[in-house]
């Protein structure tokens, strides 16, 4: 699916989880947002960047895992080049509708 930042694609879904593949093109970032149904595990598989959470900022390289709770105001910033990410989602909710965005690139804040 693409998005202004990058893409991803759903991988493999079952009860309460959901597994999917990020890209986040270089200099580009996801909205500062959050999610009040599941928490996210990402591990980085290519590329660098860096993972904003609950306002910590951490260097993101290839093998770094991040875990994200449910309700933690995050986002992901692509680097000098592309950051991949292999995301895996766990919840009672796992579906794109489940996003607050507080920030946005791209004007998709909904006040």
């Amino acid at each position: 699916m693409e998005r202004p930042w990058g893409w991803y694609e759903d991988l493999l879904s079952g009860p309460g989880y959901k597994l999917k593949r990020l890209l986040v093109r270089q200099g580009c970032r996801l909205s500062l947002q959050r999610h009040r149904h599941r928490s996210e595990n990402w591990t980085v598989v290519a590329g660098s960047g860096q993972l904003l959470c609950d306002g910590h900022s951490v260097d993101a390289t290839a093998g770094s895992t991040f875990h994200i709770p449910c309700g933690s105001i995050h986002r992901a910033i692509g680097g000098p080049g592309d950051l991949l990410i292999i995301e895996v989602q766990h919840g009672s909710t796992l579906e794109e509708s489940d996003i607050e965005r507080l920030e946005d690139d791209f004007g998709r804040v909904i006040n």
